[in-house]
């Protein structure tokens, strides 16, 4: 099956599992598990944005992160 195939059938709402080869499946982006501390009063205006905005702390965090990274990569 064409990949354009496949893409249609997934956009109209099939299920494409009986076309994926999920013996050659994989995560691009494995995750990595860390953990940091904090001062209280950082997480509370951590906690404070994100509530602002509508996502988790972690999702903010996360947000924030990349941005920085994207600065520096240019």
């Amino acid at each position: 099956m064409k990949a354009s195939e496949f893409d249609k059938l997934f956009d109209e709402g099939e299920c494409v599992i009986p076309y994926a080869e999920m013996d050659k499946a994989y995560r691009p982006n494995k995750m990595k598990r860390i953990n940091i501390d904090f001062p209280a009063w950082m997480v509370e205006s951590i906690d404070s944005e994100a509530q602002k905005i509508g996502i988790t702390r972690q999702s903010l965090i996360k947000v924030w992160i990349a941005d920085c990274l994207k600065e520096k990569a240019v």
